[in-house]
């Protein structure tokens, strides 16, 4: 974008001119453009307030302004537009501002900074300046894709929560029923591990990856408390079936029949006081069921092993985790690359972002070979986010303190990623 004397330029400026140049050449509609991006407007950061400031902007363009070879750009003054949408000056600046950040609309400014146009006898725009909504038409496609792959991920996240609700309902059935019939078995272990998966649900905002990991994680252990509610049933049932089980119960039996007649008086000589035991023996014949069982606390290796696995998995970092944590890179990220998919588009983007912060090359490839590529591009978000803050004064140093915590074992990116989620929810 070139200086023209009054407006600062930055990168994200020079991308909405670029694409207000793209979109020049195509013809889109006006409506076709806006319903595109009111679909995703949440999505790409945009608040209620700057697309009230869209509306109004778009209300003052014409159907010829939007096809192509022309360019839709509004003209009206400040004071129009202060009293159009009842925001003071500075408010108006600001949401100005980041529909031109977010690449919806460009600054297309004259020499002095005045906005004025005019039209010939057909109504086209011959010359002006002011507002130029040409990104609109360029990203119109885009957005469109955006909505398609938004609509399959709610999908996605629609079905993955109903798996997730079925396995959930199944675990807390099977450990309240293993419970309740005292079976013996690592249970409380099973309803700690229950209890850690329930509180990493997401509670407003998920991503199907975030849900798919808790659904594999869900099933993990719905077929360990299956396992182990079935090898305790096979025992007790064992147990009950042995002959000196069917005996006693045989016994018993024949002792309590109310149809047998005794005729014989029952006289009950007592030399020695005996306590009382029956009312205690509900424990003593619950821990017989299984001979030779291991205490609840005690949980074999295999266990052990597999809890330890899964809490080392539920550490590992993710992009949407990345994304939430971190909103002002988000909001640059999506503004260079739009919608990110994968990591491989987040590395893409932060290489681009890395010389607005000061980043040199040659510290970012160092990171890139001692961390590994994902760890980097993880660690450099985390740069961005707190220099974005005012919390770091030099990234470039700090990510250098980054890499040599990284190669002491010392660095544990997770526990400051999800310190920053907790201090937004708080």
């Amino acid at each position: 974008m070139k200086h023209t004397g009054w407006r600062k330029p930055t990168p994200c400026l020079g991308v909405a001119e670029q694409l207000a140049q793209a979109g020049e050449q195509v013809a889109v509609p006006k409506t076709r453009a806006f319903v595109a991006l009111k679909r995703v407007g949440a999505h790409i950061g945009l608040k209620a307030g700057d697309m009230m400031l869209l509306d109004t902007l778009g209300a003052f363009t014409q159907a010829q302004d939007w096809e192509e070879g022309q360019r839709p750009i509004v003209w009206a003054s400040n004071a129009y537009l202060m009293e159009q949408t009842g925001f003071s000056l500075s408010a108006l600046k600001r949401h100005a501002r980041r529909l031109a950040e977010i690449g919806v609309i460009s600054f297309q400014d004259s020499p002095n900074g005045k906005r004025w146009g005019r039209r010939d006898a057909d109504g086209r725009i011959i010359e002006a300046y002011g507002f130029d909504l040409s990104p609109l038409s360029a990203r119109v496609e885009e957005f469109e894709e955006l909505h398609a792959e938004l609509q399959a991920e709610r999908e996605l996240c629609q079905r993955l929560k109903r798996q997730i609700t079925v396995a959930r309902r199944m675990i807390r059935a099977r450990i309240e029923a293993a419970i309740s019939s005292a079976l013996r078995g690592p249970w409380s272990q099973f309803t700690g591990l229950f209890e850690e998966l329930l509180d990493r649900l997401p509670r407003r905002h998920e991503a199907s990856e975030q849900l798919a990991r808790l659904l594999t994680w869900f099933k993990d252990l719905q077929e360990r408390v299956e396992a182990a509610y079935l090898k305790a049933t096979e025992v007790v049932q064992t147990v009950e079936n042995t002959p000196e089980t069917k005996e006693q119960v045989s016994g018993k039996t024949q002792e309590m029949n109310p149809r047998e007649v005794i005729s014989e008086p029952h006289i009950l000589i007592t030399n020695q006081l005996n306590p009382v035991t029956s009312n205690s023996s509900e424990k003593e014949e619950t821990a017989g069921v299984v001979p030779n069982a291991e205490p609840e606390e005690r949980v074999d290796r295999e266990l052990e092993d597999w809890v330890a696995e899964v809490r080392k998995k539920r550490t590992a970092l993710d992009l949407p985790t990345i994304m939430q944590a971190c909103p002002e890179f988000a909001s640059w990220a999506r503004n260079m690359g739009g919608f990110l998919k994968d990591w491989g588009d987040l590395h893409r983007v932060a290489g681009q972002l890395r010389p607005m912060i000061g980043i040199s090359e040659h510290a970012w490839n160092v990171a890139q070979d001692r961390m590994g590529t994902q760890v980097a591009t993880a660690a450099f978000a985390l740069v961005f986010e707190k220099h974005s803050t005012g919390e770091v004064a030099s990234p470039g140093g700090y990510l250098r303190g980054m890499v040599e915590k990284a190669g002491a074992g010392e660095l544990h990116l997770e526990r400051s990623f999800y310190g920053r989620l907790n201090g937004q929810a708080a």
